[in-house]
């Protein structure tokens, strides 16, 4: 492996402290500096991991020429114009999800990205989740057969949360349940992209919730179709007022196996294996819990541990604690971030998928909000 490190500054120290350890262990990474706004909460951090250089503004980290990367995890309404930014400075960009809450922040990230030749990488924790990187697995040998319909759940209870929570419209976070159901049908050069999208609010959330966003639904369930193929994939998104332990999942429904993820936490995902008269199976034997296996093994050893919670040096953010570690993905994501940038494997997602998979989550509320009509999603 290359001896060329990346010099990465990290913008947001709430989650995003967690993937301090994670860069400071890599053997192509620098930790080179953070940026947070409050001054004693950032000097906490910086003073446990060591972190020499300290930005209270975002805009003198972009001034800064000994820094090549900047990875965002700020409040989602800054995730656009930070990026936007940041490509504008010459940096590469690593960027919590979602993308952007509008389409016209998306197109610019998209075009600043072509323009620059910088990379953009949204990080998507499900897609480097070993639940789904076993599915894809099952799915690449060809063990599932032929895919005929996809489905994503993601639910969540978002009380307590910061001040840009409250009211969010559940589809403008969606890329969680949405990125598998696409990631799963893509191949090396060739992304699965969704086409468009139909979704149905349902429910009511609080009054004063609404005000914010002027966004009622207490759930938003969607269905997209997939560009040149004949399978449909469906989403469920909730965030506030409804009953439901924290749920990242999604199902792979298949011709000759399906997979679906674990209803509650702590259970195992099911394979079902479809009969037939070669190998006959009772309906008891048809469903089969399955131990998920850690894919540790595809990353630089001296990452390999993050992939479990108990690794991680501070793993008390509530995101973290609710999302089940995230299913060990986050060493995934800095080491496809960091190949990236050093030029030895495309970025995933890259911008144009990044601004697919959120797009489908802006373009199903606005489906919703216009009663279910059919929205075409903007290809970027």
């Amino acid at each position: 492996m290359s001896e060329k490190k990346i010099r990465v500054a990290i913008v947001g120290l709430g989650f995003g402290a967690e993937f301090i350890p994670i860069y400071q262990a890599h053997p192509n990474a620098e930790m080179a500096a953070v940026c947070r706004r409050n001054k004693a909460e950032m000097d906490k951090v910086g003073d446990k991991y060591g972190i020499k250089k300290r930005y209270q503004s975002y805009e003198d980290v972009l001034k800064d020429p000994d820094i090549d990367a900047v990875h965002i995890n700020s409040p989602i309404p800054d995730h656009g114009p930070q990026s936007i930014a940041a490509l504008k400075a010459g940096k590469h960009v690593a960027c919590t999800v979602p993308m952007a809450t509008n389409a016209d922040d998306i197109k610019q990230i998209c075009d600043l990205q072509k323009k620059t030749g910088n990379i953009y990488m949204m990080m998507e924790t499900v897609v480097y989740a070993r639940e789904y990187l076993f599915a894809k697995d099952l799915y690449d040998k060809g063990e599932l057969g032929r895919i005929q319909f996809l489905r994503g759940s993601h639910q969540q209870d978002m009380d307590g949360w910061p001040d840009y929570w409250p009211g969010l419209p559940p589809m403008w976070y969606a890329t969680h349940c949405v990125s598998p159901c696409l990631a799963i049908l893509s191949k090396p050069g060739a992304p699965a992209l969704a086409e468009s999208v139909v979704c149905h609010g349902s429910g009511r959330i609080r009054e004063e919730l609404i005000k914010k966003y002027n966004s009622p639904f207490a759930l938003e369930t969607a269905t997209f179709k997939i560009k040149g193929s004949d399978v449909c994939a469906e989403v469920t998104r909730t965030l506030f007022d409804v009953a439901r332990q924290y749920r990242e999942s999604f199902d792979v429904t298949g011709s000759k196996k399906s997979f679906e993820w674990q209803q509650v936490e702590d259970e195992d995902p099911v394979i079902h294996t479809k009969n037939s008269p070669e190998k006959p199976l009772t309906e008891k034997e048809i469903p089969q819990r399955v131990k998920v296996p850690d894919f540790a093994s595809r990353l630089p050893e001296p990452i390999r541990k993050f992939t479990m919670p108990a690794a991680i040096q501070d793993a008390d953010h509530l995101s973290f604690l609710q999302g089940g570690g995230h299913g060990g993905s986050h060493p995934h994501l800095v080491h496809n971030f960091l190949m990236a940038v050093l030029g030895k494997q495309p970025a995933f997602p890259d911008a144009p998928t990044s601004a697919n998979w959120t797009l489908v989550g802006l373009c199903a509320h606005e489906s919703a909000m216009k009663g279910g009509d059919r929205v075409a999603i903007p290809q970027f």
